[in-house]
């Protein structure tokens, strides 16, 4: 069966009240409960939680790798189960990328390839050289560091040229240098090549840079979802130095949650909320000689989220 590519503006990943209960009885986990969220083609989509939240279970099911208990998967708007054809537009990592130790990476792509019936050693240098594994392609797999292996896994999701990419920590192992080029790389793939990536990551700074909008799953459940900016600036807060304090105190906290920070206050108003707040300080004779925005963090939204005071 042979697919076009994706259409801008269609749904690549849908979830419809999905679900995966292990076990029965009393012994049973509920792994993840009722989760429905659409991806939209051509987006970078952060898929946040907890260790234990839930979020490689999810991609399993994604894949058809784990059955879900309950509602289901559409990719491109086909039934994964019932249609198990879409995942041919689909390239996957899921937890650690796993090769034949004593191949060289280059093989490892080759065998790959040709298992697939898709065998194009130019497509293979491309590869190599756009994850940035070229220097180290016909080196044995057995040598490479966790964050070579990652690469090596990238190449390997790639070879088939995919619409839609599922990347388990994309970023495991790799230092500072090669999550800033796995970064720019995510996101040329989406912006230059108009693929779809839904990436799980505990390295939430680098999904605020790179993702579109994030979902975040905590205990099974989404407990936000939305566009990385907008949900962002509903949390800003904006520190301001004014004269009368006491005065501008009473005028802004008749709308907004006002508290002091030595001689500053820290007002939980939004981006948009700051020329009607300059307004209404100015038209009734307060002085204002500082005015700073104050985004929170997606670290500090995500802990805020999910109650959780560790890492991801």
């Amino acid at each position: 069966m042979c697919y076009s590519k994706a259409m801008p503006n269609t749904i690549a990943i849908r979830m419809d009240s999905l679900a995966k209960t292990y076990g029965r009885g009393r012994r049973s986990v509920q792994a993840v409960k009722s989760v429905t969220l659409e991806v939209q083609s051509g987006q970078v989509y952060g898929f946040l939680g907890p260790n234990g939240a839930g979020k490689t279970t999810t991609i399993r099911m994604l894949l058809d790798l784990v059955r879900p208990t309950q509602g289901t998967v559409y990719l491109y708007d086909r039934p994964v189960r019932r249609d198990p054809a879409v995942l041919r537009r689909v390239g996957a990592i899921v937890e650690d990328a796993t090769f034949y130790g004593f191949l060289t990476g280059r093989r490892n792509l080759e065998v790959l390839a040709r298992t697939g019936n898709r065998y194009d050693p130019r497509r293979i240098d491309a590869l190599l050289e756009q994850v940035g594994l070229a220097g180290w392609a016909d080196r044995p797999v057995r040598s490479f560091s966790t964050g070579m292996k990652q690469r090596l896994g990238l190449a390997a999701a790639l070879l088939d040229d995919p619409d839609l990419l599922i990347l388990d920590e994309p970023t495991n192992g790799l230092d500072p240098a090669g999550i800033q080029e796995m970064r720019t790389l995510i996101r040329g793939l989406a912006s230059e090549q108009g693929k779809t990536i839904f990436l799980s990551s505990h390295l939430l700074n680098e999904v605020e840079q790179v993702c579109d909008r994030v979902a975040i799953i905590s205990r099974g459940e989404i407990v936000r979802e939305g566009a990385v900016r907008e949900l962002l600036s509903r949390q800003a807060q904006v520190r301001l130095v004014a004269t009368p304090l006491e005065r501008a105190t009473a005028i802004l906290g008749e709308t907004w949650a006002v508290s002091r920070e030595g001689e500053a206050l820290l007002v939980n108003a939004t981006r948009e909320d700051v020329p009607g707040l300059v307004r209404r300080l100015t038209a009734q004779g307060v002085d204002l000689f500082e005015l700073t925005l104050q985004r929170q963090s997606l670290e500090e939204y995500f802990l805020d989220a999910t109650g959780e005071d560790r890492d991801v």
